[in-house]
């Protein structure tokens, strides 16, 4: 078992966590499945927030944008501190090989580009839970921003990593993410945006 920093990429290839059929089969997932959840889920919420709570119209809007800021933050976040957590144990080197190092090791296996559907569904609803004690029925514009930046991150980065660099603006974000992959994995944890990566100076 290796840490992510000395792992070194490979353009082909998969790897196999479970002997299991079932349990493997679960570890991957189609990227238009969970990308229809997420935008369907983002719709029927906003939807919700606008026609059955008592939240002006305009403080729905503002409370979308805030909620899919906030997911570029947190996805900065994660990327950083817990998908790169430092390892001085052979239980945390496992952990975050199983959550991330596999992806920097086969970053081409196209049904690894994005968390198992059941997985993100679960952690989604708990996630809403927390934002609805927190802000009761704003939590129904929030969240939506929320989960349509997550719907957009898993858009960027499947193609990102399934496709050669296109010639317009997304071209940016793929060299951002090849250079976190393929040179420098200090740098450059933004997938969806470069905003956070700007904001705390780990802009390759």
């Amino acid at each position: 078992m290796s840490s992510i920093s000395s792992i070194k990429p490979k353009n082909k290839g998969q790897k196999v966590m479970f002997d299991n059929p079932v349990l493997e089969k679960l570890t991957r997932t189609h990227i238009s499945v969970p990308i229809t959840i997420f935008v369907t889920a983002a719709v029927a919420l906003a939807t919700y927030a606008y026609r059955y709570t008592n939240l002006p119209k305009p403080a729905i809007g503002m409370l979308f944008g805030a909620g899919l800021l906030t997911f570029t933050l947190v996805e900065y976040i994660m990327h950083r501190y817990l998908f790169h957590m430092s390892t001085h144990t052979e239980r945390r080197e496992k952990l975050q090989y199983n959550f991330h190092g596999i992806h920097h090791e086969f970053p081409k296996d196209k049904g690894r580009l994005a968390m198992p559907p059941l997985v993100s569904v679960l952690l989604a609803s708990g996630i809403l839970g927390i934002f609805y004690l927190l802000m009761q029925e704003a939590a129904f514009a929030f969240f939506p921003g929320f989960i349509l930046g997550y719907a957009g991150y898993l858009f960027v980065h499947y193609i990102v990593h399934a496709y050669q660099p296109p010639k317009n603006f997304f071209k940016t974000l793929w060299i951002n993410h090849a250079v976190h992959h393929y040179k420098d994995q200090t740098k450059a944890y933004g997938v969806s945006s470069p905003l956070w990566d700007h904001v705390f100076r780990t802009m390759p």
